[in-house]
């Protein structure tokens, strides 16, 4: 069983030691199995994560670089095709992002796009090929997404082995709590992240030239909840409507303005200014994707659940991630797209009877790439040879596992909404090297005495060595993983 979020941090998971929340279903998974303290993704998008999950491919080899690529080539070979081929029934509710139709599923339901937390519409193959029928279900996004695997659960053919990834929406911006959890954390101060006010300094220039502050860059009505008129917003403020709030039932509407209106109508009353409000709005945001965050543990929990009432939680491997990390106010940030830590994290907890011992840690550097190829060998097949990750099974059972000493990352759409320049680089368990290839500019970070990653060494004298090793390091990624795409005049930069 693969659950699967979109935009989840690792720094709001209790098993990952949140100071923020608590995530007591999604705990259980790591209690009993383990926690990955190094996953990454090779990409920090939702479409080319996606993809890579599917296809054990980096994006250049999978053909998904960005959110506007597509339609996602469902003719390759995919690990749910392999299981489907192996006599598993495959099915796949909740979000698929990747703009065309879900293969190798024996059933499945998807949101229309991004989705949408109210009242979301769900596609389902067609009885013509080529085409979806469409329907309207009336709820919350991420209440409904489980109702839906459990239904699937309750009909499969009880004999057969079975793979079901149940993917959520949630916690995406806009971040529309359910309806039980609007008043949670409202009498409380979230902590605010240590580098809520970076100024950008001793890195990249690019940094500061970014779209997605916390600061400058959320809309009242879209992100904050606030759809009356705030006088001392400008246009770019004041953009998007609450989409979820048009969705509404009279009956869900009434519920969500008990909750805002008072709380909005404080704010416009006497506004805060400067820094205070920054943490006004850091508080308006991260409560609402912690609430959403809730309903997506209850979820875990009713799934996890289900797997002990029917006596299948021996047998059955669950997994929990999502498609990239998150910054939760880091870097005054609010979005994905960058290497740095918050966004190149990907949460995994993984229970494996058998396998896995209770309350297990893991730190070797694990990737998106590696999930096809380890639910291939937990099912019994040998790897398909296009896939460029490695099972990780491995890591449980040699004594002295070979495994890798780096990750190569790739965001490769550029600009655009959030002005995230195009970059490329290699991160070990102490180094990342960064690679601004459009400006041919490098920062170098030491993990180990520069957590926040808040001074680029690469320029510095007396890192010259580490500098020359994390270069040939990221050239000899690049040959590995056959690297082609995307900016061939890098080679000429170096």
């Amino acid at each position: 069983m693969f659950i699967f979020t979109d935009d989840h941090a690792v720094q709001a998971i209790g098993a990952y030691g949140s100071k923020i929340n608590a995530t007591p279903n999604i705990d259980r998974i790591a209690e009993s199995g383990c926690v990955f303290t190094r996953s990454f993704c090779g990409n920090s998008i939702c479409g080319p994560s996606r993809a890579t999950v599917l296809t054990g491919k980096h994006s250049h080899k999978n053909g998904f670089l960005s959110n506007s690529s597509g339609p996602f080539d469902g003719s390759q070979t995919t690990f749910p095709k392999l299981l489907r081929a192996a006599g598993y029934q495959t099915a796949l509710v909740g979000k698929w992002h990747l703009k065309s139709q879900p293969t190798g599923f024996d059933y499945w339901e998807i949101l229309q796009g991004q989705g949408d937390y109210y009242n979301p519409v769900f596609l389902s193959e067609g009885a013509e090929a080529g085409e979806s029928d469409s329907t309207q279900a009336m709820g919350y996004c991420t209440d409904l997404i489980t109702d839906k695997a459990v239904a699937w659960l309750n009909q499969r053919d009880a004999d057969r082995p079975f793979l079901l990834m149940c993917q959520h929406k949630a916690p995406h911006r806009t971040w529309a709590p359910p309806l039980r959890y609007l008043d949670r954390y409202e009498e409380q101060d979230i902590p605010e992240p240590a580098t809520l006010f970076d100024d950008y300094q001793g890195r990249s220039r690019s940094l500061a030239e970014n779209k997605m502050s916390i600061d400058k860059d959320f809309s009242y009505p879209y992100d904050l909840k606030i759809r009356e008129p705030v006088p001392f917003a400008n246009a770019y403020e004041q953009r998007f409507r609450d989409n979820e709030y048009a969705r509404m039932t009279p009956e869900q509407r009434a519920a969500w303005e008990a909750a805002f209106g008072p709380r909005n109508e404080a704010f416009l009353a006497s506004p805060p200014q400067g820094r205070a409000l920054v943490r006004w709005k850091y508080q308006r945001y991260i409560k609402n994707y912690l609430r959403c965050i809730d309903a997506v543990d209850d979820g875990v929990g009713r799934l996890l659940d289900y797997l002990e009432e029917q006596g299948l939680s021996e047998n059955t491997i669950v997994v929990y991630g999502s498609d990239q990390g998150f910054y939760l106010g880091e870097h005054g940030w609010f979005d994905k797209r960058w290497m740095f830590e918050e966004s190149l994290k990907m949460p995994l907890l993984m229970r494996w009877p058998g396998v896995i011992p209770e309350g297990a840690e893991q730190d070797a550097l694990v990737q998106n790439i590696d999930y096809g190829p380890t639910f291939l060998d937990a099912a019994g097949l040998p790897p398909d040879p296009a896939m460029q990750g490695e099972s990780m099974r491995r890591l449980f059972t040699e004594e002295a596992p070979r495994w890798r000493d780096a990750v190569y990352y790739h965001y490769y759409e550029g600009g655009g909404e959030h002005n995230v320049p195009r970059h490329e680089g290699v991160r070990t368990a102490r180094y990342k090297l960064i690679y601004f290839y459009d400006r041919g500019e490098y920062n170098l970070f030491d993990l180990k005495s520069d957590p926040n990653e808040l001074r680029s060494l690469h320029d510095e004298p007396g890192s010259e060595a580490v500098l020359a090793e994390m270069k040939s390091q990221l050239q000899r990624l690049r040959r590995q993983y056959e690297v082609t795409a995307g900016s061939p005049e890098r080679r000429n930069a170096e």
